[in-house]
């Protein structure tokens, strides 16, 4: 009886059910939701965790802790996103994510239960941050491959639209979602995640199966050591590269920058050559020869740059300018900034499922191409628009991104998946993750770095005559005026008034009549002073951002006319081989 019960709880949920297919993708869109989250859910709650810690993030020896916490999750989950894809094929994709969610439950409990406090509290969540992206990674490189297992070719655009825009989607609710935890109280940022990392590791673990084929083989330990030590190195070097070093603005001179970018790309050069050499490889380069997957990897690094860059710019134009000259105080910008950038999040849900979809039946090229095109259009259209601007006009152009980052990205991803044989499922998707998760970590050094151009060469001279115009003296004002640009950037990015801060240890403010005091650090002289500096950065910004896209969008349309890996076709050539070798 025992025994016919577990059978019958077993098939319950098998191959064949019908129903099957929709828990996997309820569980796996939990999953990159809980991931893709926790990825910009620290960036709208950073002032109230530095409270909290109390550290002041606008200190130079505090700017590295700043930079980690947003760092350090997405470097592990860019660099260890292949190696556990490879590891699903080998062992297991079902139970790689599983263990992906319990490592995450883990990690939160540890970062909301930090015990200490200063530089000390920083490190400890910097460290447990670093553990929560390994967990996922795990979740991150399995997902698509779980799904891609479960549902038909005819379905699959479908489900991984609705995965992948739930993926992208949660790097904008957790804005939201950060926003208003950190009003309560900084740990719950972290305690949030622990529940639903508890409820997907039971979920997966009762109701998921292994459909895939594994792969038995072995390891690629040199191939892992080159990749993962040289993408570390060239993006922590980017991540130094934006603060300043010596008496220039940023570190691009810096020796340890320059090792780090020298360094790390020859080690990716050494990596490539070992993975066309290996039995095997953890990044299976034969896949770029397929044309769909190539293309549609080359479009998702640059729409996940650009996409990055965006978010970043959004928040400092929001936070920084907007809120504050809207009569908003700086310490609540946070908040609003998550629910004024709403429109970007439910363009991507109206368009991602639909998108995926329709490239079912139509193929993906035009829904992609087109989707980066309109993207495209809108970051001119931002460049067009006033810094105080009318909110209607930039709901408008936000939804209107989201609309085309929706079309892009369900067929983008459908189009890689469909492409490769069944058995590298579980590696191509780890690959995928890497170029996603790559594209947003180097565009938090592309972007700050193209912005503190752009704010180099106007904001010092605005600076110095906005506070001579206030009565500080000469001298204080354009000492203050040469300082590195960044400093006033990650004001803006935090939602932070950084004059009284920066006039207090002169003590000007206390010399100069207390109307001009109270300018200064009201909620508008700030927004006022940083306007079109900034404008003159995203003129910069967006340029590039919509380059990108347009590049992207050319990428899209060379991916070539729907086309689905035919696995049968593989499974009759192994049969083929196997006769063959029984014969002789």
């Amino acid at each position: 009886m025992s025994a016919a019960t577990s059978s019958s709880r077993q098939n319950r949920w098998g191959r064949d059910h019908p129903h099957y297919r929709w828990v996997a993708l309820s569980n796996t869109t939990l999953g990159v939701l809980m991931v893709t989250i926790n990825s910009s859910i620290v960036i709208i709650s950073l002032p109230a965790i530095f409270r909290g810690l109390h550290l002041n993030p606008l200190e130079p020896g505090n700017v590295g802790y700043l930079l980690w916490l947003l760092m350090g999750f997405l470097l592990v989950s860019a660099v260890f996103v292949v190696t556990f894809g490879r590891l699903g094929d080998m062992y297991g994709r079902v139970r790689m994510y599983n263990w992906g969610f319990i490592v995450f439950a883990i990690a939160s409990v540890a970062t909301a239960l930090d015990p200490l406090d200063g530089g000390s509290g920083a490190m400890w969540l910097i460290l447990w941050r670093v553990l929560q992206g390994i967990g996922g990674a795990m979740l991150f490189a399995n997902s698509t491959a779980i799904l891609a297992d479960a549902f038909p070719a005819t379905q699959r655009g479908m489900a991984l639209g609705i995965n992948q825009v739930s993926a992208i989607a949660g790097s904008f609710l957790g804005l939201v979602i950060g926003g208003l935890l950190s009003e309560w109280h900084w740990r719950a940022v972290f305690w949030v995640s622990v529940p639903f990392g508890i409820l997907g590791a039971l979920w997966s673990w009762k109701s998921l199966h292994e459909l895939g084929e594994k792969r038995p083989g072995r390891l690629d330990i040199p191939g892992n050591l080159t990749f993962a030590v040289g993408l570390s190195a060239v993006l922590a070097a980017i991540t130094y590269g934006i603060q300043p070093y010596g008496g220039h603005t940023m570190g691009w001179l810096n020796p340890w920058v320059l090792l780090g970018l020298i360094g790390g790309t020859v080690l990716l050069v050494v990596f490539c050559l070992i993975e066309t050499r290996v039995a095997d490889p953890m990044f299976d380069m034969s896949l770029f020869k397929i044309r769909a997957f190539s293309a549609g990897n080359v479009a998702g690094l640059l729409a996940s740059i650009a996409r990055g860059g965006m978010q970043f710019m959004l928040i400092i134009w929001l936070q920084g300018i907007w809120l504050p000259l809207h009569g908003y105080d700086f310490e609540s910008t946070p908040l609003w900034a998550g629910i004024y950038l709403l429109p970007l999040t439910v363009g991507f849900l109206v368009a991602g499922p639909i998108s995926g979809t329709l490239s079912d039946r139509y193929g993906a090229r035009w829904f992609a191409g087109g989707g980066m095109l309109l993207v495209a259009a809108t970051f001119i259209g931002m460049l067009l628009i006033p810094t105080d601007f009318h909110y209607w006009m930039f709901a408008l152009l936000i939804f209107l991104n989201g609309i085309g980052s929706g079309l892009f990205s369900a067929p983008n991803t459908s189009s890689i998946m469909n492409s490769v044989p069944a058995r590298q499922r579980g590696t191509a998707s780890g690959m995928r993750g890497t170029f996603f998760n790559s594209g947003t970590s180097l565009s938090i050094g592309l972007f700050f770095s193209l912005m503190i151009v752009g704010l180099a060469n106007a904001l010092p001279r605005t600076l110095t005559d906005g506070l001579v115009a206030q009565k500080v003296p000469h001298g204080t004002a354009e000492q203050i005026g040469n300082l590195p640009p960044v400093g006033s950037l990650f004001a803006a990015f935090l939602g932070y008034n950084p004059i009284e801060s920066l006039l207090g240890p002169s003590g000007a403010l206390k010399t100069i009549p207390q109307s001009n005091a109270d300018t200064l650090t009201g909620k508008t002289f700030f927004p006022h002073l940083i306007s079109e500096p900034f404008h003159h950065g995203l003129i910069v910004v967006f340029t590039a951002a919509a380059v990108m896209s347009v590049i992207a969008a050319i990428a899209s349309l060379l991916q070539g006319a729907k086309y689905v890996h035919d696995d049968s076709t593989d499974q009759a050539v192994a049969a083929a081989t196997v006769e063959e070798s029984v014969v002789r």
